[in-house]
């Protein structure tokens, strides 16, 4: 398959890169600068985007067949970024003719064992709550299309320094006290991609 990844030189981002290339698919990698990513394989196609404008998403988009997007910006309020982000794959994606999309997601926003947001939970700590509305107002955007998208998180946090283990499962609800390395969460999202089981839809892997 064509995939274009967003955000492909964060985390995430760079193992989803590796995972699609283990898979042999043909990847194009969207950074902001692509001076500031010399590092990345280069058997990866690295373009200049930027997730928040719908033209240069229909642009990376154009001819491929599915979109990864695990970009997020620390430096612009979560809000704006993540409905600002979510309105512009839609359009781009929408005239690019691409219908499948796949989202790094935030465990917070996503049911706990209560059935309320994580965020919601007694105790859930607070920290990073603009981070998390931001993450879900950018998901209710998302609710409104008609692209096939799904959003994928964490059961709970990310092992920074997790090993590939080669597997995973989708989790009944958010746990805060599960992990999931980098490497693992890409191989859930390339199977999002590759043989589609979750359809405009909220999943939490683990």
């Amino acid at each position: 398959m064509n995939i274009v990844v967003f955000g492909a030189g964060g985390r995430a981002g760079r193992q989803v890169l590796a995972e699609a290339r283990r898979r042999g698919h043909e990847v194009t990698a969207v950074v902001r600068d692509p001076a500031r990513h010399g590092d990345l394989p280069s058997d990866v196609q690295v373009v200049a985007g930027d997730v928040m404008d719908a033209v240069s998403v229909e642009r990376a988009a154009a001819g491929q067949d599915a979109v990864i997007s695990a970009a997020a910006d620390l430096s612009t309020p979560a809000h704006d970024f993540f409905t600002a982000s979510s309105r512009a794959l839609i359009t781009g994606l929408g005239k690019a003719g691409v219908r499948r999309l796949v989202v790094v997601g935030l465990s917070s926003v996503l049911p706990g064992a209560s059935g309320a947001p994580l965020m919601d939970e007694p105790g859930y700590p607070n920290e990073y709550r603009s981070f998390s509305l931001g993450h879900a107002a950018g998901l209710d955007v998302l609710r409104t299309c008609e692209l096939d998208w799904a959003y994928v998180a964490p059961a709970g946090d990310f092992d920074h320094d997790g090993a590939r283990t080669g597997q995973y499962k989708v989790a009944e609800h958010g746990d805060p006290a599960s992990r999931i390395g980098y490497a693992d969460f890409a191989i859930a999202l390339l199977d999002e991609i590759e043989q589609p089981r979750h359809h405009r839809a909220t999943v939490s892997v683990q």
